[in-house]
């Protein structure tokens, strides 16, 4: 029997981050490359979900998720001056990539066009696929010594099957965040062509001063045509639990909810009360990660400028690109070379586009590690200025 797959998903296969990630188990490198913390989050987090397993909290939830949650979301939302129905406009997901994908299948008709701003979170193009659309993707300009949203190319993209665009700010795998005025642009572009917008702000409490995240749904215009998307993981160091949450008007959200229920059905109960919890209370924690976040992305910085390598800025989320050094065929030789010969595990970009050129010569770092992982990482990196 030949092809047993669906065509639409055939040019997927493993992930980089599965690839990378147990390249460097087998050979004892350092992973750099996945982007996921090595410590845990707040104590008293851990502790509510310890309770709630205990306590029988242990079947499944509600559809739409636990309604101690979804509060906690509407609460959390106020911080940009949103006032949230958490019964009719917030859904718990398992995770902030089911969010994505359910909403994209339920807005997205086969044959229709998403504009993906690349280099794009590699589950976007998968979610894209599914529901049997057509990605547009448009690069990131350099700006400084950074990227933000191409917007004369952005609108030269849209075309009359232009159904959806993604938004990712922070932007992962760049680091960067796109400037308030940009969002304004963006927003009044997607509102002259009457086009959703699914906004991934997983990394919304990761930024780095002066660099402020701008919620795009709040934007005059927006709220009708936004389905905002985060998670606990990055806030909260907790990417095993899966639990994230989309935010739209009810229209919307209904639409997601009709999607999701046939995907996950539900997400973990008990980790839903110790999610809500942490939103109340725990945003101090947060800023103080994200405060030594900075430090370490300082520390990574400098030793990589050390070795050789030109560095580009990083305002937000676990991340740091650095140009390729000299000698290499591409991004994906020089990541081979770290794993194999320094010891350290990166992130090709060049897999995160349809338009490679300009891209293949990037590699991502990831910083989100305890300072003695991070110190052995930086050490070996050392090697590269031999």
């Amino acid at each position: 029997m030949n092809n047993l797959g669906v065509s639409r998903m055939q040019e997927y296969g493993e992930t980089i981050f599965a690839t990378m990630s147990a390249r460097a188990a087998e050979l004892g490198a350092i992973n750099l490359g996945q982007g996921f913390p090595d410590t845990d989050g707040p104590a008293s987090m851990l502790a509510r979900a310890q309770r709630e397993i205990a306590g029988g909290n242990n079947q499944y939830p509600p559809g739409k998720g636990m309604k101690v949650l979804r509060d906690a979301v509407a609460r959390h939302q106020a911080i940009y001056g949103m006032d949230i129905d958490p019964d009719r406009e917030v859904l718990i997901t398992v995770g902030a990539t089911e969010a994505i994908t359910a909403a994209v299948q339920a807005f997205v008709e086969p044959g229709d066009e998403v504009i993906l701003f690349e280099p794009y979170f590699d589950s976007y193009a998968a979610a894209v696929s599914l529901a049997g659309g057509v990605r547009r993707p448009v690069s990131l300009a350099p700006t400084g010594n950074t990227w933000t949203l191409d917007l004369a190319a952005f609108e030269a993209a849209i075309g009359p099957r232009t159904k959806l665009v993604i938004l990712n700010s922070p932007h992962n795998p760049t680091g960067a965040v796109f400037a308030r005025e940009v969002v304004e642009e963006f927003a009044r572009i997607a509102i002259a062509h009457d086009l959703l917008v699914v906004s991934d702000e997983v990394y919304e409490h990761l930024t780095f001063p002066p660099a402020a995240h701008t919620h795009v749904a709040s934007l005059p215009g927006m709220w009708e045509r936004t389905v905002s998307v985060s998670s606990a993981a990055k806030s909260f160091n907790a990417t095993g639990w899966k639990t994230g949450w989309a935010v739209g008007s009810s229209a919307l959200i209904d639409e997601v909810q009709r999607v999701k229920q046939f995907m996950s059905y539900v997400g973990a109960a008990p980790f839903q009360p110790a999610v809500a919890d942490a939103l109340d209370t725990e945003l101090p924690w947060v800023r103080d990660m994200a405060a030594g976040l900075a430090a370490k992305k300082e520390l990574l910085a400098s030793t990589l400028r050390a070795a050789g390598l030109h560095v580009y800025d990083s305002d937000g989320t676990y991340y740091l690109v650095a140009d390729i050094p000299a000698g290499f065929e591409d991004d994906i030789a020089f990541c081979n070379y770290l794993i194999e010969h320094v010891g350290v595990a990166a992130i090709p970009l060049s897999v995160f586009c349809d338009h490679k050129e300009y891209w293949r010569t990037k590699v991502r770092f990831a910083f989100c590690k305890k300072d003695a992982t991070l110190q052995e990482a930086c050490r070996r990196l050392q090697r590269l200025a031999d």
